[in-house]
């Protein structure tokens, strides 16, 4: 038996799922770390429960804070450079509790 005609599958693409990221513990962390950037640092803030959209435009505000790159990985944002004291202080303000961790 030959399969003709199927509404099972097609060219329509499904909507991928959303992958949910863990949920934090409420407490922003701000590690620093070089391993795997050639001995360049940089400030990784994870534990932010922010969708993708604000969690942008927060890593776009603390670059333009800072002066300097970064992206934005997993929910965590890299900020390049050792940018601790900038970042905990930006954040504090906006009403995040921050932790320095690492390094």
């Amino acid at each position: 038996m030959t399969l003709v005609y199927s509404t099972e599958v097609g060219r329509i693409q499904q909507e991928p799922e959303k992958t949910e990221r863990p949920k934090g513990d409420g407490i922003v962390r701000i590690h620093k770390e070089t391993k795997g950037r050639k001995g360049k640092g940089v400030c990784i803030v994870k534990g932010l429960d922010l969708e993708d959209a604000p969690l942008k435009l927060l890593a776009a505000e603390l670059k333009k804070v800072c002066g300097c790159g970064g992206s934005v990985k997993d929910g965590d944002i890299e900020i390049q450079g050792d940018m601790r004291d900038k970042i905990k202080a930006l954040l504090e303000k906006k009403g995040f509790k921050v932790k320095l961790a690492g390094g």
